[in-house]
Formats: C-alpha cells, sequence, structure tokens
C-alpha cells in the first residue's frame, strides 16, 4: 500500500466536523494533513519524519486547497470523506510523505506515529488526531 490517493473535489465534512480556519503558509492540497507553524501562525504540510518537533504535529486535514497566503479551512475531528478508499475499520496515520496520509501498514521506520483516524467504512474517516510522540 501506499498514501491515500485523494481526490481533492471530494474532500468533504461530515456534520459533525470541528474546523478551523487561517491561512496556507505553502501551496497546500485538499486532504493533506497540516500543522500551523508557531513562527508564522500558517498552515504547512505536516510530515512525519521532521526533525522539527511542530511539523509532526498535526493541526487537522485541510479542506480546500489554498497557495500561499490564501485562506485555509481545516477538519480538526470528527467525520470527513477525504476523497479516497479507505479499508474500514483500519488505522490512518501521517505519513514521512509532507501532507501524506498512510494506512497503518506503511508507517515507516524513522517517523513518530501521528494517527489521522480510523476508518468508519471505505469512504469515511473518524479524524480524532493522536499524536504518540514515539519515534517507530
Amino acid at each position: 500500500m501506499a498514501d491515500l490517493s485523494i481526490t481533492a473535489a471530494n474532500v468533504i465534512a461530515g456534520s459533525d466536523s470541528k474546523q478551523e480556519s487561517g491561512f496556507a503558509g505553502e501551496t497546500i492540497i485538499a486532504g493533506k494533513a497540516v500543522y500551523l507553524d508557531p513562527t508564522t501562525k500558517k498552515y504547512l504540510l505536516a510530515d512525519s519524519d521532521s526533525a522539527t518537533a511542530a511539523v509532526r504535529k498535526v493541526r487537522g486535514v485541510a479542506l480546500n486547497g489554498a497557495s500561499l497566503n490564501q485562506p485555509l479551512t481545516i477538519h480538526k475531528s470528527g467525520d470527513l470523506t477525504p476523497g479516497a478508499t479507505l479499508t474500514a475499520g483500519l488505522a490512518y496515520y501521517l505519513s514521512k510523505t509532507a501532507g501524506g496520509i498512510c494506512p497503518v501498514a506503511d508507517i515507516a521506520s524513522g517517523g513518530y506515529a501521528t494517527i489521522i483516524g480510523i476508518a468508519k467504512s471505505t469512504t469515511v474517516l473518524d479524524v480524532n488526531i493522536i499524536e504518540s510522540g514515539v519515534a517507530v
């Protein structure tokens, strides 16, 4: 397996979505995992194997695409249709690819384990971000 192959146009928040808005610090595509840069206060792509702890701290999943300094809304928790095919019951994690989300089987050595959520079906991810702080 590999990172989820996301169709950005199909990323949709569920009715129980907890959201937050701000500005993009780089080009971000809907469905990518992001963190909030503590210095610029802008969203950037999260990465599980970054040497910088802040980059590994997932804030949410982008609900829309944005370029530098454009408005961005993120999904922090609740049901999310990520625009990708999921395996029901499987945990999905932050990947070593910037912004990527991968199934548990693809957590790579050297990355820090951060759960993005558990698939409720083949189309819906129950987002509940859990940062372990532990390297695999």
